[in-house]
């Protein structure tokens, strides 16, 4: 991850592109984040397009620095006492990502009471252009006794609290 850059929407500039497309997802967003990538070797088929599972990768490299962000990544849910698995991801692939091409990957969180839901865009860099949109949904489960909770943990639905008072004192 050394080459990469992680940070908040506010704090860097986008292509002019990018700031325009972006609008929709990052409107509903609670909480936001991204991280840039600069497309790797062996992240590439022999067409040196990023091969379709990787992108998998690129938005769990997002929701870790937007964990972070939340002062609630995956040491502290399971401090906590909870896990968090995914029960549905979903991926629409829009153009294909290239060896060596600068991407920013966004993460928005969008729903945290019941469960966490985050959406995903991928852009390039260079060129503005969206290259996948995604959403993942993750919920709470106890470490202890396994079982499935029906509503976000008191602990995480406080550190998204948080964070939107931290960001509104901006």
């Amino acid at each position: 991850m050394t080459p990469n850059e992680q940070g908040n929407t506010s704090s860097k500039t986008l292509s002019q592109a990018a700031s325009i497309v972006l609008g929709k997802t990052a409107e509903k967003a609670l909480i936001s984040s991204y991280i840039d990538i600069k497309v790797p070797f062996y992240d590439v088929d022999s067409m040196r397009i990023v091969w379709h599972g990787h992108y998998v990768k690129y938005l769990e490299d997002a929701r870790c620095v937007l964990l972070d962000k939340l002062s609630y990544n995956y040491l502290s849910m399971e401090e906590s006492g909870y896990i968090w698995p995914i029960v549905d991801m979903r991926l629409k692939y829009v153009a294909s990502a290239k060896f060596a091409n600068n991407i920013r990957v966004y993460a928005f969180l969008v729903e945290y009471e019941s469960r966490m839901k985050i959406a995903y865009e991928i852009y390039d860099l260079a060129t503005g252009k969206v290259l996948n949109k995604a959403h993942t949904i993750q919920v709470a489960v106890d470490i202890k006794s396994e079982e499935m909770q029906f509503e976000s943990p008191d602990v995480f639905i406080n550190k998204v609290i948080a964070q939107l008072n931290k960001e509104a004192t901006k």
